[in-house]
């Protein structure tokens, strides 16, 4: 009965440790293969891209997947090098909350805003399944 008993536990024990997800996941450009992406409603989603604004280039939000997601705040950018360069490369990250189930999807331009017409230099589209 114990052995029963402890072979019920360790189960459960080990299922509960299967079906965790991480709070957050996070996705870089490098990543955009990973797409269409797998979320559970309650994770927190980050995604991270290269920028350099000093050139007149900005990644532009095109489609926010509104029906799945929730932004958190604005792009924050970063420079990872903080070498105190003008002119260096950084990252733009935005993190969005998962609030519903459903499918949305996430597309951002990378362009001179300014530049009317003018093919954007970068795309990046994902599609994002909550469940």
């Amino acid at each position: 009965m114990l052995a029963l008993r402890l072979t019920a536990a360790f189960s459960l024990a080990l299922l509960t440790a299967c079906a965790h997800k991480p709070s957050s996941v996070t996705l870089e450009q490098s990543q955009q293969s990973k797409c269409p992406l797998s979320l559970q409603v309650g994770q927190q989603f980050i995604l991270r891209l290269p920028s350099n604004p000093t050139t007149g280039f900005r990644w532009l939000l095109r489609d926010s997947a509104p029906q799945v997601l929730h932004s958190l705040g604005p792009e924050v950018y970063t420079n990872p090098e903080d070498a105190g360069l003008v002119g260096s490369a950084g990252v733009s990250i935005w993190r969005f909350a998962v609030t519903q189930a459903g499918v949305g999807q996430l597309a951002l331009t990378y362009e001179r805003p300014w530049e009317v017409g003018v093919v954007p230099a970068q795309r990046f589209n994902c599609r994002i399944r909550a469940k």
